[in-house]
């Protein structure tokens, strides 16, 4: 998709109600878990933020994704945009999507321009709700990745993530004996589903929303 199309197409979708719960559930394992949606909070979350940069590369627009290396932790060897937990300092939460983001890959906060946020997003197994924000860069950034969080970087071109062959299902083995059936999308072999697969949901939404 072209870069300048994509752009004003996040902004006319933003102008618009969010697609909400009903485009995160699209993309949710199954079956899906209600704690996900109810915010009826038993413990106070920890406040989180992912940063869905758009940047253009040969006029066409891109996206970055990671992949977390392997670590004791729910969230091990997995796919997820750049970001992380707020922190004190941080004046709200957009300042921490693009902290992180500096942080993770190396994205100069200067270079980046905020188009807005979607739907929060609760993920249980790590307590944390999660923010996302979308924004853009005129140039394609200098990605440097933070050899501790990021195992590598994912350049992934927006119209990939238009065609019905990237989106799938199947049954994915988590943790000690565990299956669940999860729709992903299927980008570079790699499997993104999850948080991130339903993130992505809400803003193929908004992008299409934007479109029409």
């Amino acid at each position: 998709m072209d870069f300048e199309e994509a752009i004003e197409s996040l902004k006319r979708g933003l102008s618009k109600p969010l697609p909400g719960q009903l485009a995160q559930k699209s993309m949710s394992p199954l079956p899906i878990n209600p704690k996900r949606f109810d915010f009826n909070f038993l413990e106070e979350p920890k406040k989180g933020a992912v940063l869905i940069l758009i940047y253009p590369e040969s006029n066409q627009a891109f996206f970055p994704l990671i992949k977390r290396p392997t670590y004791p932790g729910v969230h091990s060897g997995q796919v997820s945009f750049p970001g992380g937990k707020m922190e004190q300092e941080d004046k709200d939460i957009t300042v921490t999507a693009i902290r992180e983001a500096w942080e993770e890959v190396g994205v100069l906060p200067t270079d980046v321009n905020l188009i807005g946020p979607i739907s929060n997003l609760f993920v249980p197994a790590s307590n944390f709700l999660v923010s996302p924000i979308i924004g853009y860069t005129t140039v394609r950034p200098k990605f440097v990745p933070e050899y501790k969080e990021v195992d590598r970087i994912i350049e992934t071109p927006l119209h990939h993530l238009l065609k019905h062959s990237t989106k799938k299902q199947k049954v994915l083995e988590v943790g000690k004996k565990i299956k669940i059936e999860a729709p992903y999308f299927d980008i570079e072999n790699e499997v993104v589903w999850g948080a991130t697969a339903m993130i992505l949901g809400e803003f193929l939404q908004v992008l299409e929303n934007g479109r029409s």
